[in-house]
């Protein structure tokens, strides 16, 4: 039977044969209606004749291709048990079972499919699932069979376990990230050459050099056109993510979780379920983007009121925890407009710095003698929510938590290993350990009113393994990254229901988490640890590829950027910080008047496009020249309203320059353009449209554009496009 699945513009042409798990036809643009006799001669118009020595699967290609249907690329499913049996998947029959699913925004169509091999005492469960906004979704669960059979080793191992789509032929760029601490996410192209094009992290987390999407299309493809196909692993842990070009002729995409020899181990009657492994297309970038946004709009955690202004006392105050200081903040924040107050690290224990305490979740004595309270009572006679740092799943050795539970740290065998910030990794799933951090969060969150926990997590989990002798989860000696992932999404899930309106930022010392899975679970990340405007246009961009605005953490900071140390003006970072989830991380006494009522402007215009930046389509001119000028905006969904930041990064080749284009207007509409902000008195070569404003179609609009005032480097302007008709 073929299946011909359809949403949102994307169309999915499916067989469901007997002996294979689905192959795909098509996935990509709507074919619109197709008849039985088309879907059936789909998988004629597929075969190609084959060589002497060419193995038949590449007519009938499945999502989980494997060695016994011919494939001699890598296998999408590894297993194997401690005597060298179930090395090779081989199941005997498939049975498909199509289903929809009705859902707020829409029909979800789902395929789930179940192959079995009685010969190795496995079972695979492949599900797929078309959702509301055209993305696609994959999973597949492996089940051990051995109870009951005395021929089989009763442990089963699962090394691997990637589902794959398949590419167009035409594919032949890719387009993904890299980076590090303080310059995450930035985008990266190459040729797609023959072989195997591989993304990995090892780190226990998607990492700062994460690539979020693998994504591949035509060369040349761009933020407005060219057909684009990628993929994203929906996972916190360790990541793999990869595109095969083998010789045998098949392009395909696809992810998987990364594990370690031995960390999934099955006893007879377990089960593994892979993470979701999230496709999106489309024609361009922007596009692919939006289906992942409206997917992540539509998810239960997703937040459902206006997203607060905050100040985070981080870059303000670090360690320096004095009450009188950080009352003075709270005044000048509430007189911008800030809506939040986060107090950051250091109100713990002996935390002093980053040497000690961390683990002991007890207000420190030394530094609050009378407690948080009088700072969250003065917060919230403020009118402001409070809101709380913590870094639950890191431990200092220097801490009663270590010196108390040495076992419940995390280890390589051989009792060690290496620390970053002075850190290591608390064990979630040694007895006790979970208990001790959800009683002391909630212990906090209802002493306090807590609105809001930033939740950080500063080092990589390397060399991590269970040193307990019964862990709850996992084996004595084994590796831990799969069990830690899914206790912290135990944790994070059971504090929301305890506490439904408690809103949760995933912080990994900065963007080395970011991905979503925890954004089923999270209502903010933080981009990056650097402030710096500059750095962060590149950082925003890269982060809104997959998060749309309103779950992007953007903060302005100081005059001169503590991790850069560059100099840039008010207006500039703070009409960079506007495009997300707006905040401040900066001491306010160190602003003149005149900076603070500039600060409060672009706070205030924040939270009059609010709900524009936070409900439509993120979109981005194609620019040849884009290291240097950047075109970007929100554009409503109805196409009434947008906004654009015309930002200058560096020197152009010619000022001033031919028109550019405003992306993503209707072009059926006709809009007033007007400049928003900021007024930059000092710019003495405007563009004349910047005076009084101009009517203009958005078919003009989006094509031709308007003239650019001559910026300097690290310089923008805002612009407001209202539709008139």
């Amino acid at each position: 039977m073929t299946l011909h699945l359809r949403n949102a513009g994307t169309s999915l042409v499916v067989d469901t044969p007997g002996d294979r798990f689905p192959v795909v036809r098509h996935w990509g643009a709507d074919l619109g209606d197709l008849s039985a006799t088309a879907l059936e001669d789909a998988a004629t118009a597929a075969r190609t004749s084959l060589g002497t020595n060419t193995a038949w699967i590449l007519n009938d290609l499945p999502i989980l291709p494997l060695a016994h249907l011919g494939w001699s690329a890598r296998p999408a499913v590894g297993l194997h048990r401690s005597d060298g049996t179930s090395f090779s998947f081989h199941p005997e029959t498939v049975t498909h079972t199509a289903g929809r699913d009705e859902a707020a925004v829409g029909t979800v169509h789902t395929l789930t499919s179940t192959g079995t091999d009685p010969a190795h005492g496995v079972t695979v469960v492949c599900e797929l699932r078309l959702e509301a906004s055209g993305l696609v979704r994959v999973r597949a669960g492996v089940h051990n069979d051995a109870q009951g059979r005395d021929d089989l080793d009763p442990t089963l191992f699962v090394d691997e376990v990637t589902p794959y789509l398949p590419l167009p032929d035409s594919a032949d760029e890719v387009l993904d990230m890299s980076g590090h601490h303080i310059h995450e996410r930035t985008l990266q192209r190459h040729a797609l050459t023959a072989g195997t094009h591989l993304r990995e992290s090892w780190e226990g987390r998607p990492g700062h050099d994460a690539t979020t999407w693998v994504a591949a299309g035509r060369s040349g493809f761009g933020w407005r056109s060219g057909t684009v196909h990628g993929v994203h692993l929906a996972w916190s842990g360790s990541t793999r993510s990869l595109i095969l070009n083998p010789p045998q002729g098949r392009k395909l995409l696809g992810a998987g979780e990364l594990l370690v020899p031995g960390e999934v181990r099955l006893e007879a009657g377990q089960s593994y379920t892979s993470p979701w492994v999230v496709f999106s297309w489309g024609e361009g970038l922007d596009a692919l983007a939006h289906r992942g946004h409206a997917f992540l709009r539509a998810l239960p955690s997703h937040p459902s009121r206006p997203r607060p202004v905050l100040l985070n006392t981080w870059e303000a105050a670090y360690f320096d925890h004095d009450l009188d200081r950080l009352k003075t903040l709270a005044d000048l924040a509430a007189s911008v407009g800030i809506e939040r107050y986060v107090l950051d690290d250091g109100w713990f224990s002996s935390r002093r710095d980053d040497t000690s305490g961390l683990g002991d979740w007890q207000v420190s004595t030394e530094m609050w003698p009378q407690g948080l309270g009088p700072l969250v009572d003065y917060v919230h006679s403020l009118g402001m929510e409070f809101g709380l740092w913590f870094e639950p799943e890191m431990v200092n050795l220097d801490s009663d938590l270590a010196r108390t539970h040495p076992d419940w740290i995390l280890s390589d065998g051989a009792g060690g290993a290496p620390e970053h910030r002075n850190q290591r990794v608390l064990d979630l799933c040694a007895p006790g350990a979970w208990e001790y951090l959800y009683e002391s969060i909630c212990a906090l969150v209802e002493r306090h009113d807590i609105a809001y926990i930033k939740w950080d997590h500063n080092s990589p989990l390397l060399a991590t393994g269970h040193q307990t002798a019964a862990p709850t989860a996992g084996h004595h000696g084994g590796g831990a990254v799969h069990d830690q992932t899914l206790a912290l999404y135990r944790l994070l899930d059971a504090l929301h229901e305890r506490f439904p309106a408690l809103e949760i930022e995933s912080c990994a010392g900065g963007g080395g988490r970011i991905d979503m899975g925890i954004m089923e679970r999270t209502q903010r990340v933080w981009a990056s640890d650097s402030i710096d405007a500059h750095d962060r246009q590149d950082i925003q961009r890269g982060t809104t590829l997959l998060l749309p605005p309103e779950l992007m953490g953007t903060h302005v900071g100081a005059g001169r950027a503590h991790t850069t140390l560059r100099d840039l003006d008010i207006d500039f970072r703070a009409g960079t910080a506007l495009w997300g989830h707006m905040g401040v991380e900066w001491d306010l006494t160190e602003a003149d008047e005149p900076t603070l009522k500039r600060l409060a402007d672009t706070i205030a215009l924040h939270k009059e496009l609010r709900p524009l930046l936070h409900s439509g389509l993120t979109v981005h001119a194609d620019l040849a020249d884009d290291d240097a000028l950047r075109i970007e905006g929100v554009v409503a969904v109805d196409g009434s309203q947008a906004i654009f930041q015309i930002a200058c990064l560096g020197q152009l080749i010619s000022w001033p320059t031919a028109p550019r284009p405003l992306p993503g207007l209707d072009p059926e509409r006709i809009y007033r353009v007007e400049l928003a902000a900021p007024t930059y008195p000092e710019l003495d070569l405007r563009a004349e449209w910047m005076d009084k404003g101009v009517i203009l179609p958005g078919s003009y609009l989006s094509t031709t554009g308007l003239a650019l005032p001559v910026l300097h480097p690290d310089h923008l302007i805002l612009v407001r496009a209202t539709a008139v008709d």
